[in-house]
């Protein structure tokens, strides 16, 4: 590091002992949290700063999807997509490495409508997280899979835009995170920067001509960051791809990528570099005639006109059913893609669930509640703080007037999950997963 900052290096060293920034970005399609006395972060119209960290498990909000805790550097790539992608048609999104979930939802609010994101995670461990931060975000046009990088050789050429938000050693959260900085090593660099080559070497097939790669790091040193950027333009034949930053923003240059420091922003240590592809073969593969990979079937007419009632009238889905019963949907329009990919991959990806038929009864699941496709004229029911946090602790709560059936639990408008009001009692659907752990009797 006193290579790299030369005289700047001590107030580097100095930042290090202060308290790192707390950022969240919007949710611009479920507006609900109040960001007025807030500090933006200059490079993402949506990013703002808070004066210290809250307890965010206690905002309804926050497990609404109305925002998303996101550490302010990497925020930026909003602005390289911006630049770089200027295109206002459909894309093909991969975002390779993407739990938890942070730049999967920045992509799936920056894309342009009609697009697909998919978000790949290999670490099966981490893959709910993924699926949950995604659902909350409600976009019914991402998906989720989890596989090695290789397993997406049939899907060579397939993506306008491959994200690599690589793992690293993590020198970028030492402030974060201090007992990082005992898991470091040397050896553990030299084992990141081939993990991270391999990793890119698949990637870069992924990309349709003309396309973009984004290579991402939280951390400093050469061999993961500017010399990984130098390979791929060096063995892959990428093209490097400047971005004009105000220099106000405090980001540093580097030979093929740009630096985050956190004694020259407000942010973490991050380092991004964007490529084009100019080589690359065209996707030449085939669609599956249906969603074999889930041993799916279709439904019947008249469940899908029941399903209809439940979804925004210009929501436009296909819909499969399991064999456990459990409905799927996504957006027709992405119906061909989707086969594609259910083609291409060992078990195709997961869609959205929308519900179980029970008989005549449909039971709508979490996935649909969260979703911005819902129908917004569902019974609903406005909740207050405490009573949300008590709905969130998969409570039931008592309702003294409310209609019967299905209900929406909501919170400064934005849905928390579903309700069942039965006269006698209300049935809290919220699933086991998603309910707060923590104790909220005094507060």
């Amino acid at each position: 590091m006193k290579t790299q900052l030369g005289a700047g290096f001590s107030l580097f060293a100095e930042t290090l002992s202060t308290e790192p920034p707390v950022s969240i970005r919007l949710n611009p399609d479920k507006p609900g949290y109040d960001a007025s006395e807030l500090a933006k972060v200059p490079w993402h119209p949506d990013g703002y700063y808070m004066p210290e960290r809250p307890v965010f498990t206690l905002d309804p909000v926050f497990h609404a999807g109305g925002y998303y805790v996101q550490e302010a550097s990497s925020m930026v790539l909003h602005e390289v997509l911006t630049q770089l992608v200027p295109s206002k048609y459909p894309l093909r999104i991969l975002d390779l490495c993407a739990a938890p979930g942070g730049k999967s939802t920045l992509l799936a609010s920056w894309m342009p409508p009609g697009s697909l994101l998919l978000a790949n995670e290999v670490i099966r461990g981490r893959v709910n997280v993924l699926k949950d931060n995604l659902a909350r975000w409600g976009h019914p046009d991402t998906f989720t899979c989890s596989y090695d990088p290789e397993a997406f050789s049939k899907l060579n050429g397939f993506f306008d835009v491959v994200l690599v938000d690589a793992p690293c050693s993590g020198e970028g959260l030492f402030r974060k995170d201090p007992d990082a900085v005992h898991e470091w090593s040397p050896e553990h660099v030299q084992l990141c920067s081939a993990r991270q080559r391999r990793i890119l070497s698949a990637a870069v097939k992924l990309v349709a001509p003309g396309g973009l790669l984004l290579y991402s790091t939280c951390t400093y040193n050469e061999l993961e960051n500017d010399q990984n950027a130098q390979w791929l333009v060096e063995n892959q034949r990428l093209t490097h791809q400047p971005v004009n930053l105000p220099a106000e923003w405090g980001l540093s240059a580097r030979n093929y990528g740009y630096q985050c420091y956190p004694h020259r922003l407000r942010g973490e240590g991050f380092y991004f570099a964007a490529f084009r592809q100019t080589r690359g073969v065209p996707f030449q593969g085939k669609a599956a005639r249906y969603m074999d990979k889930l041993k799916s079937k279709s439904l019947h007419k008249r469940e899908e006109a029941a399903l209809a009632d439940w979804l925004a009238e210009d929501s436009d889905f296909f819909f499969v059913q399991r064999p456990d019963d459990t409905v799927l949907g996504a957006p027709r329009e992405l119906k061909e893609d989707l086969l594609f990919l259910d083609a291409a991959l060992p078990q195709g990806v997961w869609l959205r669930e929308l519900g179980l038929f029970k008989g005549k009864e449909f039971i709508p699941a979490q996935d649909l509640a969260m979703s911005t496709a819902i129908a917004p004229d569902l019974p609903a029911l406005e909740l207050n703080r405490d009573t949300a946090l008590h709905f969130l602790k998969k409570e039931n709560i008592v309702l003294s007037e409310a209609p019967k059936g299905w209900l929406l639990a909501q919170h400064q408008g934005l849905n928390l999950g579903w309700m069942k009001n039965l006269g006698n009692r209300v049935n809290n659907y919220l699933p086991k997963d998603w309910r707060i752990r923590m104790d909220i009797r005094e507060i």
